[in-house]
């Protein structure tokens, strides 16, 4: 029994070793979003799932994962609420989109010890970047994922240069 768990243990640990390093240098992070940056975020994202009628909700936080500001939009199953929390969390906390673990899940074999991780591997999470740094990251829930990441995405885009 003992055996068992010491390798459950090494699975889990060299899950996160492996979620954690990446094959080129990861995007630093930089100071937290600030209130009005995430709520910029929020209303682009809004407008975005409010155009294709998408019951969502959207949650914005900082880099260490803590929420800055959030938005059910009418109608959102409840559900929707945490998991949105959860892939915006997963995103910063990890430095990558949600995507990437649920695109390596996908593959199967030894990319199913990614369920091991904390944290919520399916798409919809999306890091937020300004000047090359993280500042936090958009998390959406509440239709299929590539729509709750068509959100996301669109909620991001508020913080380019081009749309300040």
């Amino acid at each position: 029994m003992r055996s068992l768990g010491t390798a459950v243990l090494f699975l889990f640990l060299s899950a996160i070793a492996q979620a954690q390093t990446t094959p080129t240098s990861p995007v630093p992070y930089g100071p937290p979003i600030s209130l009005a940056d995430a709520k910029r975020v929020l209303a682009a994202a809004e407008k975005e799932a409010v155009k294709e009628g998408w019951p969502v909700a959207i949650a914005v936080v900082d880099p260490s994962g803590f929420l800055v500001a959030f938005s059910k939009l009418d109608n959102t199953q409840l559900g929707s609420v945490d998991v949105a929390m959860q892939k915006a969390k997963t995103a910063a906390l990890f430095r990558r989109p949600t995507k990437d673990f649920e695109d390596r899940l996908a593959q199967g074999g030894a990319n199913l010890k990614l369920l091991a991780l904390p944290g919520l591997p399916i798409e919809g999470g999306v890091l937020l970047i300004v000047e090359g740094q993280i500042i936090g990251a958009v998390g959406v829930s509440g239709v299929l994922s590539t729509q709750d990441a068509q959100v996301a995405t669109a909620g991001a885009a508020a913080l380019e240069p081009s749309k300040n």
